[in-house]
């Protein structure tokens, strides 16, 4: 028997199948198609003689009722597939906080801008019934002064502002139409005009409000098209309460803004807000952070303070990041320092504080200018306040004294002249300062029982040579370097001597 003959012979219990593909026959029967006799639901194809021999090979029933069983299991699969790419292509949002598909409507009806901006509950629910009509854009036009060049003078610009029904109601503080358009659908977190409602509604202080937003699941660090979050917004001190309610909802403390990478640590302290401060520390607030001029939160805060009036509070919040931890020394990229900010803006309490946690009162900053080159710029911007304060703390602290040529800035300054005459260890010249001196101020009488560098009946008069020169010696053996040292080894009276100490009676602190 030949190999041909052996394979195309069919054996007891055996059928014979082509190796041809299953796709290109037609239904087959067993032992050959339905229309020459075969019985239905059988794959084997019709009989016949094989082109070769090795192109036929036999399949048993049990293989064949497992390729029947494995297409009818495909075709349903393929069945699931379709039906449920056709459920997700026709399924409808379920809830108030799916995303709307379809294009939002604008509105520019004076009408409707009055009932929103009004808060009148009747009408909001007359005009806002539906989901579309929740979310419809918002369209406001105002004039505006815009520089044209082509005329060469400032023209009126028209310029358009979108918002979102929801996000005017939150601002506002209606919380009853706020209410009311989330259950008509109003989207939480949509961004119409670059703010979500959440942050119009913490930027405002609406408490009521924001826990609304929150309790219906708004997102707590939703960001801005700026990409700041509603946290970057509580900077009002009626705002503490919505931080605690962000805090509560998940906001995340160390979330840095997109572009300034400012934390809402930085914010507060910029602020002069301590008890916010003082929550975000609470909430494992970072101190180290910077922002992408290399700011720290301690170094907002002091550029931020303006004047001794004004920096009362940013004090308070830098005395808060000091006791956190806070680097009195750490610079931005321009190595500036806390200290040097405190000293350009006049705050000489701050630098004080600044002073007696370490910062350096000799630290140049990338142009080469010490504090103490900061404080003589703030005399010139600032004129209406008192510098002696700052000039003392710096000199008590190890600062060099000012060159001669640099006392004509404070000229019109007696007690800080006095205060910087006194740093030196002689008395310098005061040709490149005294035409400076306006002629009024050798009329001026200091109080009677204070002694100054001014005369008693309004002549100039040398400085007292024996206090320059214990001054002078007090500091180069240490002893003066700061307010609590001296203490510890001089008596108060001549401690209060030694060091630039003001009478209690100007209405200056005592050391």
């Amino acid at each position: 028997m030949t190999l041909g003959k052996l394979f195309t012979r069919p054996a007891k219990g055996l059928f014979i199948a082509s190796a041809a593909p299953l796709w290109d026959s037609q239904e087959r029967g067993e032992g050959g198609s339905q229309s020459k006799g075969g019985r239905p639901g059988c794959l084997c194809p019709t009989p016949g003689p094989p082109a070769m021999a090795g192109e036929s090979f036999p399949f048993t029933p049990s293989t064949l009722r497992a390729l029947r069983l494995q297409r009818e299991w495909l075709e349903w699969e393929d069945r699931r597939r379709a039906a449920a790419q056709r459920c997700r292509s026709h399924r409808r949002p379920s809830s108030p906080r799916a995303r709307l598909t379809r294009p939002r409507r604008s509105c520019r009806d004076p009408a409707v801008h009055s009932v929103l901006f009004s808060g009148d509950l009747q009408q909001v629910q007359a005009l806002f019934h539906d989901e579309e009509a929740a979310n419809m854009i918002v369209e406001t036009a105002s004039n505006q002064l815009a520089w044209s060049s082509e005329q060469g003078f400032w023209v009126l610009a028209p310029k358009t502002k979108q918002t979102a029904p929801l996000t005017i109601a939150a601002a506002r503080g209606y919380t009853d139409c706020a209410r009311h358009l989330i259950l008509q659908g109003a989207e939480l977190d949509a961004r119409v005009g670059g703010r979500a409602a959440l942050h119009e509604a913490c930027a405002r202080a609406q408490l009521d409000c924001v826990r609304l937003l929150l309790n219906f699941g708004a997102k707590a660090n939703v960001l801005s098209e700026e990409g700041t979050a509603p946290l970057h917004l509580c900077t009002a001190p009626e705002s503490l309460q919505c931080a605690k309610l962000l805090l509560e909802a998940g906001a995340t403390v160390n979330l840095a803004a997109r572009e300034t990478e400012m934390t809402p640590l930085h914010v507060a302290a910029a602020r002069g807000l301590e008890k916010h401060v003082a929550l975000y520390l609470e909430h494992g607030a970072y101190v180290g952070l910077r922002t992408s001029q290399g700011e720290t939160a301690l170094n907002a805060a002091c550029a931020s303070a303006e004047g001794p009036g004004s920096s009362r509070q940013h004090e308070a919040a830098a005395r808060r990041l000091l006791e956190a931890g806070a680097d009195p020394r750490a610079a931005g990229r321009k190595q500036h320092t806390p200290l040097h900010n405190a000293c350009a803006n006049g705050c000489g309490g701050l630098a004080e504080l600044l002073l007696r946690h370490g910062a350096c009162a000799r630290a140049p900053n990338g142009a080469g200018h010490t504090p103490m080159d900061c404080a003589l710029q703030a005399v010139q911007d600032a004129p209406n306040w008192e510098p002696e304060v700052l000039f003392a703390a710096l000199l008590d602290y190890g600062a060099q004294p000012v060159r001669p040529e640099m006392l004509k800035h404070c000229a019109n300054f007696p007690r800080a002249l006095e205060v910087l005459l006194n740093a030196y260890p002689c008395v310098p010249s005061c040709d490149s300062w005294v035409e400076a001196v306006l002629p009024e101020l050798w009329q001026v009488r200091p109080p009677q029982g204070q002694g100054s560098s001014w005369g008693e009946e309004g002549q100039a008069s040398p400085p007292r040579t024996c206090f320059v020169e214990g001054r002078a010696g007090a500091r180069r053996k240490g002893m003066c370097r700061g307010r609590h040292l001296e203490s510890r080894v001089l008596p108060p009276v001549v401690s209060h001597t030694l060091c630039q100490h003001l009478p209690s009676g100007d209405g200056h602190r005592r050391g």
